[in-house]
């Protein structure tokens, strides 16, 4: 079963120290399925991250489906931030995706000030991508 976003903020309230909070977030990343060699193409690849990011988009059924995002990335902490965008988002409608406020989400986990602003752009730019995505499904079914 996968992770969820309320279980990183209900992990990340008991470790005080953000050693302990990094360490948490690379295993995150570990624990992450193993992201097809096949997808790691220039369209799956999310611009505007200094470390490689993939990301693909599975779109379910109906008037507002449901996303399903896998994601990798070359870099150990990048690798544990992907994941906590799929807890954030995957498996959500599109309309929840949209819906969702992943800054607020973020300044929750206190991950907002612990992030070089490289990194911070990298997250921005995986939000916007999953958004993207999310309207794109939204406007098929309309």
């Amino acid at each position: 079963m996968a992770i969820t976003i309320q279980t990183i903020h209900d992990d990340f309230s008991l470790l005080d120290a953000w050693e302990d909070r990094y360490r948490y977030v690379i295993e995150l990343g570990e624990a992450l399925p193993s992201f097809p060699e096949a997808e790691r193409t220039p369209a799956n690849k999310v611009p505007g991250c200094v470390s490689q990011v993939w990301l693909t988009t599975e779109t379910g059924s109906g008037d507002n489906p449901p996303l399903t995002f896998q994601g990798d990335s070359d870099a150990h902490i990048v690798r544990g931030l992907v994941a906590i965008m799929l807890a954030l988002f995957s498996g959500r409608k599109a309309s929840e995706i949209l819906s969702t406020d992943a800054e607020a989400t973020l300044k929750a986990l206190g991950l907002d000030e612990h992030l070089s602003p490289q990194r911070a752009n990298g997250l921005r730019s995986m939000v916007k991508r999953i958004r993207r995505d999310a309207e794109a499904a939204l406007r098929q079914t309309a």
